[in-house]
């Protein structure tokens, strides 16, 4: 009767894992080139993500599926206890495994840099060790008190594991989770205005183009190393004679320019005067690591450079309504922005007005969502009928079949896909993890490995965290429970450390809402997170959005488009509009601009384009006079003559507008920024 009863259950549940694997697939292929990457990275990185997700469905079904009588569940979608439990063990023992051992292993064993497996192997064991090495210190511990409170049993041995293994999930999943419920809602309201999401990316500008070009320049290095790598190769052995020309093969063809094979004979590179195997495993990792960089860097600054452009459109078609944003390479557009069905008026507005006012809707939905999160995390321990996500998940507290019915496991998958979004944003939004990134079809192999990693690590604690602000009779009727949470609770400090230490998400929540990094930053001296503050907005060569502007405008002048002119043809002989005005900036100015761009071509010695209109005429004929009096070499006799402006022609604040004689007249500066003709 049970399993005749739950056929259409069993149905659901089987083309629900069918769609997360095929999404899963996507996904992969999004980052990965499927094609040329190898099976036994493709398939633990497909289950890494595949698993957590899973258990996304997982956890509303085995809600559904507790009852505290002998009655089958007659609401919600649900299965047998005994298929519920089983696969609640083979899902969390797999991503144990893959969490704590294959995955570790699999990243090191693709970043080694060696040719063969045994050398790749025993430098993956090598790498892991250290680490492994701390955990079993602690895990002795840990091992010690067990037996001291329960006895020595197999089953305290297997609770040691996985409470320490919660433990540290839950650390890590608690921190990134409390920064993320602050800073997703954030995001999405600061995108919400065009004009602010414009200047906010010229402002990174500068940093992602000093960055790619670091990657740029550290990669040319270390090509620059094999190519004299190659020119000594004859006198190694014939194995690394033949590394070393598959190096030479995958790095860029040498420069024809001549001289250039002197320069690269000239330079040192602290080629060793033996090359051993050891070498040529490091130089083929930082290689490996160097287009890494410049891939992620390079899409960056494309996608960087794409956004500026498509906001500044926007703005362009505020005076004539129409919307086009042009020609561009496959791929560097969003959906919308690719969409043919609608007309140049309906995608004004569809970007204008609809697009901001959902960003700004959802930021409110989600800042919500965070608040009634944090204030059920907060009081689950001690009054748990007051959570919210227990109020909003469990609709039949009094039943004696199941408790949560079908809407109850719609919210409570909604509840869980909102805590792991907030924790997957934070892990890319702070920026602690070095050269590690995703990138479109160029995802390093290292990189896939530890993102889904950290997908399998953070899921199931933050799931168990999840349903311990249900009910306690609830909860504990779940298979999930009497898997996990009763080897948790076998010890009076594993119960409370899981009972109390969600509290302590108000400790990332307080931080990221009152920017203690920034102040961290300021102090001490480096950056947790990005910084985004615009505590400089005019200044020039310090990374301000002028600088990010007159970039963006060259990247894009180079491609054969300007940010700064698309759409203007329809306009009228109206004042053009400003791209970044704004109530949290100043408003720029024509003249600003084209002081901006002529201080970076001072600074990068390129051609300036010539303006010939009347204002930039007097303008320049007023600086080049004043540059003609201030650099001229006076004779003696006229150095030591003073003329005394009169009084009654001298201001208040003379000195400090404009300074003093005859610059005031060509081109000196007032304090709002006009200049004096």
């Amino acid at each position: 009767m049970a399993v005749s009863s739950s056929v259409g259950s069993d149905i659901f549940a089987i083309v629900s894992l069918l769609v997360i694997s095929l999404l899963v697939l996507l996904l992969l292929r999004y980052y990965l080139p499927l094609r040329t990457t190898p099976a036994y990275l493709l398939v633990p990185v497909f289950l890494a993500l595949a698993l957590p997700c899973s258990i996304i469905l997982l956890v509303p079904i085995d809600l559904a599926s507790a009852t505290t009588s002998d009655e089958e569940p007659t609401r919600g979608v649900w299965l047998p206890d005994r298929v519920v439990l089983v696969t609640w063990r083979i899902t969390y023992w797999l991503t144990f495994c893959l969490t704590w051992f294959i995955l570790p292993l699999l990243g090191e064993y693709v970043d080694s840099g060696f040719r063969d497996f045994r050398s790749r192997m025993i430098y993956s064991l090598r790498v892991n060790a250290r680490y492994q090495a701390i955990g079993l210190g602690v895990g002795m511990a840990g091992l010690v008190y067990f037996i001291w409170e329960n006895g020595f049993h197999a089953a305290s041995i297997k609770g040691m594991i996985i409470a320490l293994a919660y433990a540290w999930g839950l650390i890590l999943a608690i921190g990134l989770m409390g920064h993320g419920l602050v800073a997703l809602p954030r995001r999405l309201y600061r995108n919400a205005s065009v004009s602010t999401r414009l200047r906010r990316l010229q402002a990174q500008a500068p940093k992602t183009k000093e960055k790619l070009d670091e990657a740029t320049d550290d990669l040319e290095e270390l090509e620059n190393t094999v190519a004299q790598l190659k020119q000594r190769k004859y006198g190694t052995g014939r194995d690394l004679q033949e590394w070393i020309d598959e190096l030479a093969d995958t790095t860029a063809a040498p420069d024809a320019r001549p001289g250039a094979a002197a320069a690269v004979r000239a330079t040192n590179a602290q080629i060793p005067a033996v090359v051993t195997e050891r070498y040529l495993a490091d130089l083929t990792r930082k290689l490996k690591r160097a287009k890494h960089m410049k891939a992620r860097f390079v899409g960056e600054w494309s996608s960087l450079c794409q956004q500026a452009q498509d906001a500044q459109t926007i703005l362009d078609a505020a005076t004539s309504k129409k919307l086009d944003f042009g020609q561009v390479a496959p791929g560097q557009r969003s959906f919308l922005g690719r969409l043919t069905v609608l007309t140049p008026t309906m995608r004004f507005y569809l970007h204008m007005n609809i697009i901001p006012m959902v960003r700004v809707a959802a930021a409110a939905v989600f800042a919500a969502a965070s608040i009634m999160l944090i204030f059920s995390e907060v009081v689950s321990s001690f009054a748990p009928r007051v959570s919210i996500v227990g109020i909003t998940v469990v609709h039949h507290l009094n039943s004696e079949g199941s408790k949560v019915g079908f809407a109850g496991q719609v919210i409570a998958a909604a509840w869980l896909l909102f805590m792991d979004t907030c924790a997957l944003y934070a892990i890319s939004d702070v920026k602690v993890w070095g050269n590690r990134a995703l990138v479109k079809r160029q995802t390093y192999a290292e990189s896939a490995c530890w993102y889904s990693l950290q997908v399998a690590k953070l899921t199931v604690p933050l799931s168990y965290n999840f349903i311990t602000m249900l009910p306690p009779t609830v909860y504990q009727e779940t298979a999930f429970y009497q898997f996990l949470g009763k080897l948790i609770n076998l010890t009076p400090l594993g119960s409370g450390f899981s009972a109390f230490f969600p509290c302590f998400l108000l400790l990332p929540v307080l931080a990221s809402l009152f920017n203690v990094y920034g102040r961290m930053k300021n102090i001490v001296g480096f950056g947790v997170l990005e910084d985004e503050s615009e505590d400089n907005p005019t200044g020039f060569g310090t990374g301000g959005w002028r600088e990010g502007r007159a970039l963006i405008e060259r990247e894009s002048q180079s491609r054969g488009t300007s940010i700064f002119n698309v759409g203007l043809t329809n306009r009228t002989n109206a004042e053009p509009l400003l791209p970044i005005l704004s109530s949290h900036a100043p408003a720029s100015t024509p003249a600003d601009s084209r002081e901006a761009n002529r201080q970076f071509n001072q600074i990068t010695n390129q051609a300036e384009p010539e303006d010939d209109s009347p204002r930039y005429f007097y303008q320049d004929f007023a600086e080049r006079v004043r540059n003609t009096i201030d650099t001229a070499e006076r004779p003696e006799w006229m150095r030591n003559l003073s003329f005394k402006t009169p009084r009654w022609m001298q201001s208040d604040q003379s000195n400090a507008a404009g300074g003093g004689g005859l610059s005031r007249w060509f081109g000196g500066q007032s304090e709002d920024g006009r200049v004096r003709l």
